[in-house]
């Protein structure tokens, strides 16, 4: 599993030109399943993203975590990205899982997340064209990977 986060000051996903989520301070986690993602790597990213101390406190130092925050999350799917483009020019993408595991991973994911009581947790529509708006605080990006965990 791979999550790209962003620390933002606000975020929205749009499908069809409707907003389907939006969150203000928190994170935006684009989220993308392999094969072999389980329960297991979902209780382990979210503990680490829940945690990880990215938010400023009030000397402006990487010394607060989403819950300290009280934040709130846009989970947004995103197979591409685990996108190979080491031939060609087209990117492959046969590490991503296939479309219905990769949509349990997620939704369980997105469950686990509220399970944890972050305070809003908003997605956006799973194998759906979307367009994601973001203020990227700081910036603050960061990539996590099960893999490397």
């Amino acid at each position: 599993m791979k999550i790209l986060l962003q620390r933002v000051t606000s975020a929205s996903v749009t499908v069809e030109q409707k907003i389907v989520g939006q969150i203000s301070q928190g994170l935006l986690l684009l989220v993308a399943a392999s094969p072999t993602d389980n329960q297991q790597t979902i209780d382990k990213l979210t503990d680490k993203l829940t945690n990880l101390r990215i938010f400023n406190d009030p000397q402006g130092k990487f010394n607060l975590s989403l819950i300290d925050i009280n934040g709130e999350a846009l989970v947004v799917s995103q197979f591409t990205l685990y996108a190979n483009a080491k031939k060609g020019r087209r990117p492959s993408f046969t590490a991503a899982a296939p479309p219905d595991h990769a949509k349990q991973i997620v939704d369980n994911f997105t469950q686990k997340l509220k399970d944890l009581k972050i305070k809003n947790v908003q997605t956006g529509i799973f194998g759906a064209n979307m367009q994601v708006a973001l203020t990227n605080d700081g910036p603050v990006t960061i990539m996590l990977d099960s893999e490397e965990l």
